[in-house]
Order: C-alpha cells, then sequence, then structure tokens
C-alpha cells in the first residue's frame, strides 16, 4: 500500500498531500531539490500563492528550462546539485535522451537500473545548511527532495535544521535508485527519529509507526512525508 502509485500526481497522493498541508498556511519556505522543471515547484505555488520557493536543479539543460518556467516573485531557481559539502560532481544522464528526469549522481542509475548508456555532466553542489543559514531561515516548512537516489545525502546536508525541528516537513522519494547509493530505509528511519513518517496513498496517508524491514525495505517507487514531532502540521 502506497507503493507504485506514478501514474499521476493525484495517484501518487501528492497533490492531497500540498493542498491539506500548505493549502491553509499563509505562506512559507518551501525547498524543492531536485526541482526538474518545475513541476511540483508550480502545485507549491498554486496552492500557496504567498510560499517562498527555493528550487535547486543542477542539470544545466533541465535548468534553463526550469529558470523560465515560472513567472513569480516567490520563485529562486538554483542551478546546483545538493548534498553534504560544497564543491564539484559528476551528474549522469542518458546519452540519447539528455537533460531526463532520471538524472543522478549516481552512474548506475541509469546504466545498471535503467540499462542505458551514461553522459556525464559536472556540476555544481552545495550543502542546504550553509545555503539555509545564508539566507537566515529561521525554519522550512516544506523540503522536498526528488534526487534519484541521493535523498539520503541531502538529508545528512541539513541535519542540523533537522535535529533542531527547524523543518517542519520532509516529502522524499524511496525507491530502486537507493540501491545505488546503498541506501535503506532503515537509514531514513534512524535520521528522522524526531518525525512521523508516513507513506502517501492517492486520498490520505498510511503511518509507518515501527520499522519492519518486510513493510519498510521496498525499493520501488514510494512517496514518504515525514512530519516533525509535536508541530501543528495539518495533514
Amino acid at each position: 500500500m502506497g507503493v507504485l502509485n506514478y501514474e499521476s500526481h493525484r495517484a501518487s497522493g501528492e497533490e492531497r498531500f500540498l493542498q491539506k498541508y500548505l493549502g491553509r498556511k499563509p505562506g512559507g519556505v518551501v525547498f524543492d531539490v531536485g526541482a526538474n522543471v518545475g513541476d511540483y515547484s508550480r502545485k507549491v505555488l498554486r496552492v500557496c500563492p504567498q510560499a517562498t520557493v527555493y528550487a535547486f536543479e543542477p542539470h544545466p539543460k533541465t535548468y534553463k528550462t526550469l529558470e523560465k518556467a515560472i513567472d513569480h516573485p516567490g520563485f529562486f531557481p538554483i542551478n546546483a546539485a545538493v548534498g553534504e559539502a560544497e564543491g564539484e560532481i559528476s551528474l549522469f544522464d542518458y546519452m540519447e535522451q539528455d537533460g531526463s528526469s532520471h538524472a543522478s549522481i549516481y552512474r548506475g542509475v541509469i546504466e545498471n537500473i535503467h540499462k542505458a548508456a551514461s553522459i556525464e555532466h559536472r556540476v555544481k553542489i552545495i550543502d542546504l545548511l550553509g545555503f539555509a543559514r545564508s539566507k537566515n531561515l529561521e525554519k522550512i516548512d516544506l523540503l522536498k527532495v526528488d534526487t534519484e537516489g541521493n535523498e539520503f545525502g541531502v538529508l545528512k546536508g541539513i541535519y542540523d535544521y533537522i535535529k533542531d525541528g527547524k523543518v517542519e516537513a520532509i516529502h522524499f522519494e524511496f525507491n530502486e535508485m537507493n540501491v545505488s547509493s546503498r541506501t535503506y530505509f532503515k537509514d531514513f528511519w534512524d535520521l528522522l527519529s524526531n518525525y512521523d513518517l508516513y507513506r502517501l496513498l492517492p486520498d490520505g496517508m498510511i503511518q509507518i509507526d515501527t520499522y519492519n524491514p518486510v513493510f519498510c525495505e521496498i525499493f520501488a517507487y514510494q512517496n514518504v512525508v515525514a512530519i516533525l514531532k509535536g508541530s501543528r502540521a495539518d495533514v
């Protein structure tokens, strides 16, 4: 339940979650990490027009589309990957379809999982902690992460905010890409110990209240939402 619901944003449960969580907020700060061409950011600003959205996309071709995709005073695109430290990193995509939504810092995502030849780009990488501090952000209302296997690295890069309760909600994917990054659901479970975890359903959410490898270590498309314990988030 809550696995392989990828037919549409409605089927995945994303639309309902954003409407429920952000629809009643007067504003807020959203980080869209792995923004691609801006579909998620656009949905955020549709349900919460007063939000400020920082959208991170490392692929040079995809970023050109992203920066022109949304005309909104609260939308700020950033051409960079996100991880645990600043610097430069390789990004891999399909050789025959460069600029896809599957680009990853893990070559195996393209070559082993998708069984295709890859092309390599060298891109800038930043850590979210440094970025958030540079913007003097006291709170992040929603951190969305869709980075084709590097979700755990992104979260580790802003762990100080996570452990201090400065990120109210986190929305990330867990899927077969985590095989390439060798990341288990248990890693997320331990890192997000001060959060309640849920799988998104088309019409709601199901709480993951106990870690069980049989139920949790499913390397297939799923949207996971983490809500800070004790917060007043309406989900």
